[in-house]
């Protein structure tokens, strides 16, 4: 390599170093970051996505993230381009761009485009939207009511309004697109709510408020199920489009379903960290301490999660491109079903 060469080599290196990038030149056409091969994932893993490259991402709150494509997995952190090691919400955009949302001290987020990290800073606005290839993401850092919108060209930091006759404030646990395209967020303490592109609608009952029991899990999971009803990781089920919520011109009705998942207290609070729906139509609910449960339509089936006879706590269940089931731990890393039980992943 000559001397102009080389010269514009340190060039094009300091210039991704000054705009927040850690990138690693590999050739002369081409920059890929390179993050630490590691053979184990960490033992704090609070979310899990599969992009449409079918490759797995696996969010820690302590040790950044993890890229697995099967073969390989690699562990990105600050030191790679992620801008905090804490991630709380993955997503992916129409142009198949990676975006992370963490813990940090100013509203941005981190984007992978495949071969480096570039930092977002996001705008505050009042711009409620909703558009076919928008993005929604959880704002974790003093949330207060705020959420993330990336129309593909802009980052906005939005303000949820609060709901009707209640001036607690709150913050946004969970975003979710329902099948009708609008979208839904759950919060802590004041319960749930639609934005269908004009107007927020609420849903503030006492099983998805904190005030009762003065507790701090929040709405953390919503989910529907194969009749549309919805579920907010409670004992209850809500239907919204249904035609007897339409002809009655009420936003929802509201339906005991399976009560408590042992069957022994249909009143009390049931709050599940997190629900998916799988490809058989069956709902699988997370707790806590008390492993995994799964509702057919008529039986619920308990699946204990242990480790030399020590309970193991869990946090959030996915499901993947193929419908397999993935489940995240604070603790213990991350466990996958095979049809008869749930085993801790080992790449």
């Amino acid at each position: 390599m000559n001397f102009i060469k080389q010269f514009l080599f340190y060039v094009l290196v300091l210039t991704s170093l000054c705009h927040g990038q850690t990138v690693i030149k590999e050739n002369e056409s081409d920059t890929f970051v390179k993050g630490d091969i590691v053979t184990a994932l960490g033992s704090n893993i609070m979310v899990i996505y599969q992009d449409k490259k079918n490759t797995y991402w696996f969010g820690s709150w302590e040790t950044g993230v993890y890229r697995y494509d099967g073969k390989t997995l690699t562990n990105y952190t600050t030191n790679h381009g992620l801008y905090s090691n804490r991630v709380d919400d993955i997503k992916e955009d129409h142009l198949g761009n990676i975006y992370f949302a963490g813990m940090n001290t100013d509203a941005i987020l981190t984007q992978f485009d495949g071969k480096s990290f570039t930092q977002i800073h996001a705008t505050p606005s009042n711009d409620w939207k909703l558009e076919a290839d928008d993005v929604w993401l959880i704002n974790a850092y003093q949330n207060k009511q705020k959420v993330f919108r990336l129309n593909g060209t802009k980052l906005y930091e939005l303000t949820l309004p609060k709901p009707p006759n209640l001036n607690n404030p709150f913050d946004v646990y969970s975003i979710y697109k329902d099948q009708k395209g609008n979208i839904w967020f759950g919060t802590n303490p004041v319960g749930v709510c639609r934005y269908n592109g004009k107007t927020f609608d609420w849903i503030t009952e006492e099983d998805v408020t904190e005030f009762r029991n003065e507790g701090s899990n929040g709405v953390r999971s919503i989910t529907e199920d194969k009749n549309g009803d919805f579920w907010f990781n409670t004992e209850n089920r809500y239907s919204i489009y249904d035609s007897i919520t339409i002809k009655s011109n009420s936003f929802y009705t509201r339906h005991e379903s399976i009560g408590s998942l042992d069957g022994k207290n249909t009143k009390g609070l049931n709050e599940y960290l997190s629900t998916v729906r799988d490809n058989e139509d069956n709902l699988w609910f997370v707790t806590y301490r008390d492993g995994i449960w799964k509702y057919d339509g008529t039986k619920i089936t308990h699946y204990p999660i242990q480790e030399q006879s020590k309970t193991i706590k869990l946090y959030c269940i996915y499901k993947d491109n193929k419908g397999e089931l993935w489940v995240g731990t604070p603790e213990s890393g991350v466990y996958k079903y095979n049809v008869q039980n749930f085993e801790k992943f080992k790449p």
